[in-house]
């Protein structure tokens, strides 16, 4: 199978929406809204069009990612930016293919280049960490509200990114439910 992935266009909003509805509809840790939230992250300031990306293969959308600008918190409110991973998706007929690896780390190396040290997610534990990703508390770092802390994670796209970097995510207020 031949997989291209680009810059999601507008025009592909309709389809990405039902793709992410499609993608999540039988995830048991999701609260099955994921694509309004991609809608809402696009309207916010929080938004990188370079890193809105699509998967194609047999001439449609099989495959999205987005990473959207974050902020972590010291005690002391200095801020550092970061990304946040959500969500990454594949059509159901496309999963364990390879495809959401390949939106990752495709990913991963535009935010490199566009100068991002690192990116957290709230994901599955046992997908994540295949690409590099740590928990969160071995850089001392911690999501803003109550979730297992075995799927807080995160990656440093640059070395030791992370290295003095201590606190809480703030995400976007887009990340907020409406």
């Amino acid at each position: 199978m031949n997989i291209k992935i680009r810059k999601e266009e507008k025009e592909d909003f309709k389809t990405v929406f039902e793709l992410i509805r499609l993608a999540f509809e039988n995830v048991e840790l999701s609260d099955h809204k994921e694509q309004f939230l991609v809608e809402r992250l696009r309207r916010s300031d929080a938004f990188i069009p370079e890193l809105s990306l699509v998967a194609e293969a047999d001439n449609r959308i099989i495959g999205y990612i987005l990473l959207t600008k974050i902020n972590i918190e010291d005690a002391d409110k200095n801020t550092y930016p970061s990304l946040a991973l959500a969500p990454v998706a594949v059509l159901p007929d496309y999963q364990g293919k390879g495809i959401g690896g390949k939106l990752i780390k495709t990913a991963h190396d535009i935010a490199k280049k566009l100068g991002f040290g690192s990116v957290v997610l709230l994901g599955h534990e046992d997908y994540y960490p295949k690409f590099g990703y740590k928990l969160t508390k071995e850089f001392g770092i911690k999501l803003p509200f109550d979730v297992p802390e075995n799927n807080c994670m995160a990656i440093e796209l640059s070395q030791n990114a992370l290295q003095n970097v201590k606190g809480v995510v703030r995400y976007p207020k887009a990340f907020e439910v409406e």
